[in-house]
């Protein structure tokens, strides 16, 4: 049974430093020389991209609910056996959702360390901390970090305030070259900010002042049971991935799933003009930002020429969120500005102030369900009618994601979990799905 040193970075909510905390921590123990694994909690797509920053290592998602419990086991194992310390970042606040971030944290058996952001208060913080450790009898409980402190004295006010039985791990003084800058759908994108390495440092620096820049105790991670070879049903196949600052919302598991079975990827950057490579025989647009590239998608001719051309010989293009906007007619941003995109979609997105939808998803296929998510701030008006309509797991009316066929296209906004079922990612990629 492998075993590594582990913590759950959580907290009492979301917007308390979690992935500054995390982060910072992650570049504090490569630097020392330590492999570092980082998990993020949950569907995220960019808190993983800042975690990979930190961390020079892939950083995957770990969702009992999308990943399931023995896909996270399995994640975890493989990480235990080379990494000598994992991290995994929670989401929203540590008792939130169902499952929630302790029930991850409890599943394995991983102490959590509460991050809580003591700006504005002292020792009302000792009562939130003692909330936390208390609340869930159980639950494995390393410590608190207090984070945002204006002076020395006020984190001696706060240490002070804690029971003895609750370890204090130090704190993060209240730093805006710490703090990682957001925009809607989360943080920034790591190219987006240009003093993301500083600002590590900057954390790193400081968490070497506190307890958590020793190991914490190692963790066992039972092995998963064996499950049987997948069939290498992809073998052959060339699938181009578009992949840049405009279309980065790529599970790694994903793209390993897709590699497991056998398919060769090819990937390019419509951003930068490039074409879809040469003799690819399936196509996959994954989601990002492609409002904030309108005018430059719009303008560039070799991606737009060689995905109409792909689309027009009936080879299959699986499109998902952004990836889906990107092939409509057109995108209008919040100003009223419309931006004429590819065409091969019938439909025309609009982009909303607020979030148009959120929450998990469950897609059933023929050959089963597929897990995966949806967090969108743009509309469809399409005259299509969809093939299938995904639903929430707790099977709220009116809360899932349609998914589109036009010719070989496949589009939908739910941003798919692909090892839950790789049997319909052969089927999607072969042209076989609905």
């Amino acid at each position: 049974m492998p075993a590594c040193p582990a913590l759950f970075v959580s907290a009492p909510a979301s917007g308390q430093g979690k992935t500054s905390v995390t982060a910072g921590l992650a570049r504090l123990h490569r630097r020392l020389g330590r492999r570092v694994r980082v998990f993020k909690t949950g569907p995220d797509f960019l808190d993983p991209m800042l975690l990979e920053r930190a961390s020079g290592a892939p950083v995957h998602a770990l969702d009992l609910g999308m990943v399931g419990e023995a896909g996270c086991r399995a994640l975890l194992a493989d990480a235990a056996r080379d990494a000598d310390l994992i991290l995994i970042e929670g989401v929203m606040g540590l008792f939130d959702g169902t499952p929630s971030s302790a029930d991850l944290a409890a599943a394995f058996g991983v102490p959590v360390v509460a991050v809580i952001s003591a700006k504005a208060m002292a020792q009302t913080f000792a009562a939130i901390a003692f909330g936390l450790a208390r609340f869930r009898p159980g639950l494995p409980f390393h410590g608190v970090l207090a984070n945002r402190v204006g002076s020395a004295r006020h984190a001696e006010l706060l240490q002070q305030a804690l029971p003895a039985d609750l370890r204090w791990l130090g704190h993060v003084p209240a730093d805006a070259g710490i703090a990682l800058p957001e925009r809607h759908l989360g943080l920034h994108q790591p190219a987006d900010i240009d003093d993301l390495d500083a600002r590590l440092e900057r954390a790193a620096d400081v968490l070497a002042q506190t307890a958590l820049a020793e190991l914490p105790p190692a963790v066992a991670f039972a092995e998963p049971d064996v499950a049987a070879p997948l069939p290498r049903a992809l073998a052959g196949k060339r699938i181009a991935v578009a992949r840049d600052a405009a279309f980065s919302f790529i599970y790694p598991a994903n793209l390993a799933l897709l590699d497991a079975l056998g398919a060769q990827l090819r990937c390019f950057s419509p951003l930068a003009d490039e074409p879809v490579p040469d003799e690819c025989d399936a196509l996959f647009l994954p989601g990002g930002y492609p409002e904030l590239h309108a005018a430059t998608l719009a303008a560039n001719a070799a991606p737009a020429r060689t995905i109409r051309a792909h689309a027009a010989a009936g080879r299959p293009i699986v499109a998902e969120c952004g990836g889906m906007v990107y092939l409509c007619e057109s995108l209008t941003d919040v100003d009223g500005l419309t931006t004429p995109m590819l065409g091969v979609l019938r439909g025309h997105a609009t982009m909303q102030r607020r979030f148009a939808a959120l929450g998990m998803q469950r897609l059933d296929t023929r050959t089963g369900p597929m897990r995966g998510h949806t967090f969108h701030y743009s509309r469809l008006e399409t005259p299509l009618v969809p093939v299938a309509t995904a639903a929430r797991p707790d099977g709220e009316a009116g809360s899932g994601e349609a998914v589109y066929r036009s010719g070989a296209i496949v589009a939908t906004y739910m941003h798919m979990y692909w090892p839950s079922n790789p049997a319909a990612v052969v089927a999607l990629f072969s042209g076989e799905a609905f």
